[in-house]
């Protein structure tokens, strides 16, 4: 039978109660993940990003492919996850979307300009190239890949930065924060040639990328001020500080809506942010929120 090769975005499901990535060094994890299964099954990447509580790819491939790849990355990481932190089957249930797009440049930069303008929507960054979880800092860059050549590793630390034994290219260069970097794999070539032209054309689709103006609508404004991470880290001690408690889950409710109201005072973060970092769901962050006890 012969295969019939698209281009798909690949969306995972936006987690509500909990994070794919509680820190720097998950992201790093993921990002080798991604480039060594890029490897093994074949396939083009014309963008991704990884955020806190989701994912996206944008592959050429078949669509048994694209779901392989996936389903193969969740695996993985879940892996990761529970050896680090004993979270058992993390995302087994994170439903994935994968829907065919339109193989011609217009419907690809639209496309494009969605997944690496996340960061920005999430209010992390003032623009792609300036978050370093995916591919938005790939395009245009006339900066040279910096790091060393996979080749230049030994089998011991490669194995240890790829959580991989399967080879990849040598001539990929691993840069300074530790992982491949994704100009080494992604097909930078055709998304500049071919699909924006000219950097100038590139921040057009991203300045009117559909979320690029959710960000212009009233029910927006509240954008978190801060990163997932950042919160994460300080839940410990805010719990010590405001109760005298050692973690959120040790709070009673009375407690619990007072520490979330904390978090929303302090860090200016929505009712999404909160039940992500906390663990709760929309509606039980909401409730609490809103004194019901």
């Amino acid at each position: 039978m012969r295969k019939i090769i698209r281009v798909w975005l690949v969306t995972s499901e936006h987690l509500e109660d909990r994070l794919w990535f509680r820190e720097e060094q998950d992201f790093i994890t993921a990002m080798n993940y991604v480039a060594v299964l890029v490897n093994e099954y074949g396939i083009t990447v014309i963008a991704f990003v990884l955020m806190s509580n989701h994912v996206h790819f944008l592959l050429v491939c078949t669509r048994e492919e694209a779901e392989q790849f996936i389903s193969e990355f969740k695996r993985r990481y879940s892996g990761y996850l529970q050896r680090k932190y004993k979270i058992l089957n993390g995302l087994r249930r994170n439903k994935v979307d994968i829907r065919a797009i339109p193989d011609d440049p217009g419907s690809i930069a639209w496309t494009v300009a969605y997944i690496i303008d996340n960061s920005v929507a999430a209010n992390i960054c003032s623009h792609p190239s300036q978050y370093p979880w995916g591919t938005g800092n790939a395009y245009f860059n006339r900066r040279g890949q910096d790091g060393v050549p996979v080749a230049s590793l030994s089998g011991r630390k490669r194995c240890s930065l790829l959580h991989s034994r399967v080879p990849v290219p040598g001539e990929w260069r691993i840069g300074s924060q530790g992982y491949i970097d994704p100009r080494s794999y992604v097909n930078v070539r055709y998304v500049e040639e071919t699909v924006f032209c000219t950097p100038g054309r590139m921040n057009y689709y991203i300045a009117n990328s559909s979320k690029a103006k959710r960000r212009l609508a009233a029910e927006d404004d509240n954008l978190p001020s801060f990163r997932d991470q950042s919160i994460l880290a300080a839940v410990p001690d805010l719990c010590r500080s405001l109760f005298g408690k050692r973690c959120f889950s040790e709070l009673n409710d009375s407690e619990k809506a007072e520490y979330l109201r904390q978090i929303r005072y302090r860090f200016s973060s929505n009712v999404h942010q909160i039940a992500r970092v906390t663990g709760l769901t929309y509606e039980e962050a909401s409730r609490l929120l809103d004194g019901v006890l």
